[in-house]
């Protein structure tokens, strides 16, 4: 008896193992990949900065309502998250941004649990690995801004949605988990939310009879609960400005619409998604094609559907910026699995007259080559601003020559070990080394390193951690790093002459021939000067 029982230890270990091991393997992969940075860190203007600085403006004043001092146009979601990184880990870049990478993992891992469910453990797995080497989905999980929260909360509706359905008798409590998240959703994007709640609807309807979700109270009371702390947050604002708050966010709403800031084409994500997604698009639209062919059983109205919906409704809305279209990017990677899947069993064919695996391998060995000669010529061009460049691609055009190698090593040296997984792996390495080498270079984290220099030097330093500074008609988009990176702020003033004698001040060198007082200029960083404003006569 005893023998039978030392002899089950090791297969009950073995399964243990293997029910953790993808998940300890996809953050082993991803991990490096929000971690890698060169050392400094500085925000970029625009969005995150704003994030940063309004949220830095709650914390400092307590007021975790509005502490702006008049109606907002978001909801406040993000500020709150950020706030809080700020109460625990204190005032940095790192807070601003762990937010965004927690979400990002989360959501990593509940792409590999939708993917079981849609698809496969497999498919899952290279699924949630793909997603991880997605450039604008990785550049996004390293900002504090609030769209992967976002993403994070509808990939749980949907798994939850998708465990609703596993387990009937459980139905009632993950509907309302599903709820909950679209709920909160709203706090954390406002009426973003309602983007990927509409591209739920061909899953929510087409497949009604087996599932009932609509059908269910719970999925509705979630909803509400969710949206409770924007009520609160609301009404708390509502007893400051009346109805302002409420006007102000659908204004924001149709003015994004009405107005674009950003004019561009309907066809604008056409080619933005195939850019910032590379390579992963292209076999995207492959998986697609072979979903509408080969229906997923049971699953194809959402691995299908979603998409499809949400990239018609983000092309219809008039204000158009890549980071919009984040929400595909889940889908994009699960997609791409199939495909990818599909090529994989094609390479394992081996040597056809028309093989598809194998004209796509020297393809990647042709850029490969190409990157390799960029970076030769980048070097030579001898550009400390553009050398870390020259690193990535010839790192990455290194990365490209794995697949036409495996591809040779197998079908012309005959190396038979080297099979389908490792075709597979020489798409997802390239694109990781890319990733890894540009964090580590500072790419993906030190967006405006000028500006972390000039508040890094002593004098500059002493003076802004002891003295009110205050900001003289201080404009434009860079603006939002002065405030951030301001620890102590003075009011907002219309002309120097307001400022205190002795008294600091940020001025932009456009006013300059404006001035007719008398100052002195402490630094100079881009289009921005910190002063010190003499006495008249002086």
């Amino acid at each position: 008896m005893l023998y039978r029982l030392h002899s089950l230890q090791p297969i009950w270990r073995q399964i243990r193992f293997a029910r953790i091991f993808p998940y300890v393997s996809l953050l082993l992969w991803l991990l490096p990949l929000l971690l890698f940075s060169s050392g400094q860190n500085s925000l970029m203007a625009h969005d995150e900065g704003l994030y940063a600085w309004r949220s830095r403006r709650m914390f400092d004043s307590g007021d975790w309502i509005a502490p702006w001092g008049n109606v907002h146009h978001k909801t406040p979601g993000p500020y709150w998250l950020i706030a809080i990184a700020y109460k625990l880990f204190g005032v940095s870049e790192f807070s601003v941004r762990i937010p965004s990478a927690i979400a990002g993992i989360l959501a990593l891992l509940l792409v590999y649990e939708i993917g079981q469910i849609i698809l496969s453990k497999k498919l899952a797995w290279l699924a949630a690995a793909i997603l991880s080497v997605e450039f604008l989905w990785l550049q996004y999980c390293r900002l504090g801004t609030p769209d992967v929260p976002m993403i994070f909360l509808v990939l749980l509706a949907i798994w939850s949605l998708l465990k609703a359905e596993l387990h009937p008798q459980y139905r009632y409590i993950w509907s309302l988990i599903a709820g909950i998240s679209l709920g909160l959703g709203f706090l954390v994007r406002s009426f973003m939310i309602f983007v990927p709640i509409i591209a739920l609807l061909p899953y929510l309807i087409g497949e009604h009879r087996r599932h009932r979700h609509l059908a269910n109270p719970l999925l509705y009371l979630g909803f509400v609960v969710g949206l409770i702390p924007t009520f609160s947050w609301l009404w708390l604002n509502w007893l400051r400005y009346g109805n302002g708050s409420f006007e102000e966010l659908f204004r924001f709403v149709v003015r994004q619409n009405s107005e674009p800031r950003y004019p561009s084409s309907i066809l604008f994500y056409v080619w933005n998604i195939p850019v910032n997604s590379f390579p992963w698009a292209f076999f995207g639209l492959l998986g697609l094609f072979l979903g509408f062919r080969r229906h997923v059983p049971r699953y194809h109205l959402l691995l299908v559907g979603f998409p499809l919906v949400m990239f018609v409704e983000l092309s219809l809305f008039s204000t158009r910026l890549g980071h919009y279209s984040l929400g595909l990017y889940p889908f994009i990677a699960m997609l791409a699995a199939v495909g990818l899947d599909w090529l994989g069993r094609i390479y394992q064919l081996g040597l056809t007259k028309q093989n598809i695996a194998r004209n796509l391998s020297y393809a990647c060995g042709v850029l490969g080559i190409l990157l390799l000669l960029a970076a030769v010529v980048i070097f030579a061009w001898d550009d400390a601003d553009i050398s870390k460049f020259a690193i990535v691609s010839l790192i990455v055009g290194l990365g490209w020559l794995i697949l036409p190698l495996i591809w040779i090593a197998r079908y012309h040296f005959n190396l038979k070990f080297l099979t389908a997984r490792y075709w597979l792996a020489g798409w997802l390495i390239p694109c990781w080394l890319a990733l890894a080498v540009a964090g580590h270079l500072g790419l993906l984290s030190d967006y405006n390193p000028l500006y972390k220099a000039f508040f890094q030097q002593k004098a500059i330093a002493s003076i802004l951690q002891t003295h009110p500074v205050y900001f003289v008609e201080v404009g434009g988009k860079n603006s939002v790093l002065l405030n951030f990176y301001t620890p102590i702020h003075g009011k907002q003033l219309d002309t120097v002459s307001q400022v205190p004698a002795f008294s600091y001040a940020w001025i932009e060198t456009k006013q300059i021939p404006r001035f007719s007082r008398s100052y002195r200029i402490l630094g100079t960083v881009q289009n921005y000067q910190l002063i010190q404003v003499l006495p008249q006569g002086r």
